[in-house]
C-alpha cells in the first residue's frame, strides 16, 4: 500500500512538472519545492513514531528500484525543451511552407491567367483561319471560273484564228519547161503548181485570190525570162494594177520581184496579169511565183 502512494506521488509529480514545462518551464528550486510540498500535502503531521516508519518504507521503496525523481525530471525538463526547439523549428518550416504554398499559388494563377489568354489567342487564330479559308476557296472559285472562261474564250479564239488562216504560194508550170508570152493582149497567168493554199482562198484554175475576210494581205511575185524579150508582170486588184515586177536586158536571163500589202474587203479578188508583148519562162526550178497570206484581220 505505501509502494502505490510513493508511485501515485512521484506521477502527480511528474504530470505537474510536465504541465509547468509546456506552460512556461519551472527551474529546478521551484521543482525541488514542489516536490516537497507534495510531500508535505501527502503526508500532514503525524506523530514521531509514524514520520519515521513513513521514512523507513518511503526510503525502503524507493531503494527498490525506483530512480533518482530529481534526475528523471531533469531528465524530462531536457526532453521537453528539445521538444520545445523542435516545434518552434517545426512551425517555422510550416510558415515556410505556407509561404511558398501562397507564392506556388500565385504563380499558378498567373498561368491560368496565361493560359486563359492563350486559349483566346488560338480561338481568335482559328477564326482568322477559318476567315481565311473561305476567302481563298472562294478566290479559287473565282480563279477557276476565270479559267474556264479563258479556256472557252482560247476554243473560240483558236476556233476563230483557224477560220483566219489564210495563206497560199503556187508556180506556173505542175511539169516541164517553156515560155508563156509574147501575147497581143494582157493575159491573167494561171499558177498551177500549188505549194500551199491554207483557207482555200485562191483558185488555181482561174489564177485568182478571192478575200474571204476584211484585212490586210501581204502578196509577192516573182517573174524570170530570156533576153532578148522584157518579162514583164504585175499584181492586180479588182481590176486595178497596184505593183510591177519587170525585167529587161539585151542578153542574158531576166529576174524581178514585187511585193504589196493590201487592204481587202470580203470578196476582193487579187491575180497577177502579163503585159502585152512580154515573155516569161518557167521550168522545174519554178522560177515564177505568186503568194500572198493574211496579216491580220480588220473590224
Amino acid at each position: 500500500m505505501k509502494a502505490l502512494v510513493c508511485i501515485l506521488l512521484l506521477l502527480e509529480t511528474f504530470v505537474f512538472v510536465v504541465q509547468q514545462q509546456v506552460d512556461g518551464g519551472l527551474n529546478e528550486n521551484e521543482i525541488s519545492q514542489q516536490i516537497s510540498s507534495e510531500d508535505g500535502r501527502q503526508n500532514p503531521p503525524q506523530t514521531d513514531t509514524l514520520r519515521a516508519e513513513a521514512s523507513t518504507d518511503r526510503q525502503q521503496y524507493c531503494d527498490l528500484g525506483i530512480p533518482d525523481i530529481h534526475a528523471a525530471l531533469r531528465e524530462l525538463t531536457a526532453t521537453v525543451t528539445e521538444q520545445k526547439g523542435n516545434i518552434r523549428e517545426l512551425t517555422a518550416t510550416v510558415t515556410e511552407q505556407k509561404g511558398n504554398i501562397r507564392e506556388l499559388t500565385a504563380i499558378v494563377t498567373e498561368q491560368k491567367g496565361n493560359i486563359r489568354e492563350l486559349t483566346a489567342t488560338v480561338t481568335e487564330q482559328k477564326g482568322n483561319i477559318r476567315a481565311l479559308e473561305t476567302q481563298l476557296r472562294d478566290e479559287m472559285n473565282k480563279k477557276n471560273e476565270e479559267i474556264s472562261n479563258l479556256t472557252l474564250s482560247q476554243v473560240e479564239l483558236r476556233k476563230e484564228n483557224r477560220d483566219r488562216e489564210i495563206a497560199f504560194s503556187a508556180s506556173l508550170m505542175e511539169s516541164g519547161d517553156g515560155y508563156i508570152g509574147p501575147f497581143t493582149t494582157e493575159i491573167t497567168l494561171t499558177y498551177r503548181n500549188v505549194f500551199t493554199n491554207i483557207g482555200n482562198a485562191y483558185n488555181p484554175i482561174t489564177g485568182i485570190f478571192t478575200a474571204p475576210l476584211k484585212g490586210a494581205y501581204m502578196f509577192r511575185i516573182s517573174v524570170t525570162g530570156h533576153a532578148p524579150t522584157a518579162a514583164t508582170a504585175s499584181i492586180v486588184k479588182n481590176r486595178e494594177r497596184v505593183v510591177i515586177a519587170h525585167g529587161d536586158q539585151t542578153q542574158g536571163t531576166l529576174n524581178s520581184s514585187n511585193g504589196v500589202v493590201l487592204i481587202l474587203e470580203v470578196g476582193d479578188v487579187v491575180y497577177v496579169r502579163l503585159w502585152s508583148g512580154r515573155r516569161i519562162f518557167d521550168n522545174q526550178n519554178k522560177h515564177n511565183t505568186f503568194s500572198g497570206f493574211l496579216l491580220f484581220p480588220l473590224r
